[in-house]
């Protein structure tokens, strides 16, 4: 049997530059599947994504999506593309098996938790306060860093890495400390600077986008305050659930939020095209 995956469109370009296709997944000429084929908005057209992947229940435990996923590599191999991304969702086991025989490499995972409407209260003698301008420009020059360095760690080119810590931070932070719809904090204990926590929302969540204990107070217990502070600035914002990502081979940060009742909704996986 032949499995091909076939147009059912002409190729799109979206408005944020990316561009896109949809195919129907045949066997013998018979469509039993469906494949959406992306580019990356953020790393451009090198870099592909598998946006949906679907295989008909009939004709699904064949080995069928196998063959769709290396088909759909083949196709963005001809578009130019050197990187292929997927996200795979945490509640179908199946999808997260298949992308890894197919030799994707998890990046990093998105993790939720739902919270009450009670704020955790924080361990005497620590407390939240706004950062300060001046404390903004030292944490914003050293974070761009940071998070590039993450980012190339997992595969991503320095240039494109770089490129994209900049973009990010000029586009939430471009109004440092007063930049609208985030919230920026330093973590005192006993008087004394320990962290900081930068927060924001997605998707009508509060959502944790950089948490640190700086370098002298680590392995404290600050950490596990800092997403105290977290939650409950998210829930004095009436956000009642809250989610982070959290980069692959983190292994503090994965047992922290894990032991704060954070489950896993998305893994976000990749792959280069030889």
């Amino acid at each position: 049997m032949t499995t091909t995956l076939r147009p059912t469109e002409p190729l799109q370009r979206e408005a944020d530059g990316s561009r896109s296709r949809r195919y129907q997944v045949c066997v013998n000429s018979r469509p039993v599947g469906a494949v959406h084929l992306g580019t990356d908005p953020v790393f451009g057209d090198s870099v592909a994504k598998i946006l949906d992947l679907r295989i008909d229940e009939p004709d699904r435990r064949r080995g069928r999506g196998t063959v769709a996923a290396l088909a759909a590599e083949e196709v963005v191999r001809g578009w130019g593309c050197r990187r292929i991304e997927v996200s795979v969702p945490a509640d179908v086991p199946a999808a997260l098996r298949l992308a890894t025989a197919l030799g994707y490499v998890l990046r990093n995972r998105r993790m939720d938790k739902a919270l009450g409407t009670t704020a955790p209260e924080l361990p005497a003698g620590s407390r939240g306060r706004p950062m300060t301008e001046a404390e903004f420009v030292v944490w914003d020059a050293a974070g761009r860093l940071d998070y590039a360095e993450s980012w190339i760690a997992r595969g991503v080119p320095a240039a494109e890495a770089h490129a994209k810590a900049k973009r990010d931070h000029e586009r939430m932070l471009s109004r440092g400390v007063a930049s609208e719809g985030v919230t920026l904090s330093v973590l005192e204990h006993e008087g004394t600077r320990v962290g900081t926590l930068w927060m924001g929302s997605r998707d009508g969540r509060a959502f944790v986008y950089k948490v640190e204990a700086d370098a002298e107070h680590r392995g404290r217990g600050h950490g596990r305050t800092l997403m105290l502070l977290a939650e409950a600035q998210s829930i004095a914002a009436g956000h009642p659930e809250i989610s982070l990502n959290v980069f692959a081979g983190n292994t503090p940060a994965e047992r922290l939020y894990e032991s704060l009742g954070y489950e896993t909704v998305t893994h976000h996986m990749y792959k280069d095209l030889l």
